[in-house]
């Protein structure tokens, strides 16, 4: 049972970065489902590694495009970005100071977060990009 299904809604109008936010919503429902099934802790090293190499590869890709493009609100995107990154490595932290109990709270960071930056932020270039040419 999927917590999130991709649909239109998450759709930012580019077929490169709707790719990478679709293995996101796999990241999240994968770790739904081990949650459903009482085994998060055996996923959750490898889903915080994951994680952490997702950001810097999605993100760049992203911030590649609003530097090539001359995106206006990048660094206010880019601080949003780098918040991200800063709760990832907050939980690998924790993770690794041997608290493992930590799959309701990232799972409901990794949806709000998705939903409402992918919703807002990241429509927000959308129109932006397909201006330029980025479908």
């Amino acid at each position: 049972m999927s917590l999130i299904d991709w649909d239109s809604s998450l759709s930012v109008g580019v077929a490169e970065i709707d790719e990478q936010h679709k293995k996101l919503v796999k990241m999240i429902n994968e770790l739904h489902e081990a949650m459903l099934q009482r085994r998060s802790t055996e996923i959750m090293k490898n889903l915080l590694k994951g994680l952490a190499d997702y950001t810097v590869y999605h993100f760049s890709t992203e911030e590649k495009y609003f530097d090539k493009f001359g995106y206006p609100d990048a660094e206010n995107h880019k601080l949003q970005h780098d918040a991200f990154v800063n709760k990832v490595s907050e939980f690998q932290q924790k993770y690794n100071a041997g608290q493992v109990s930590l799959g309701v709270e990232i799972n409901q960071f990794l949806k709000d977060w998705l939903l409402g930056h992918i919703k807002g932020a990241d429509k927000a270039y959308s129109s932006f990009f397909n201006s330029k040419g980025l479908k």
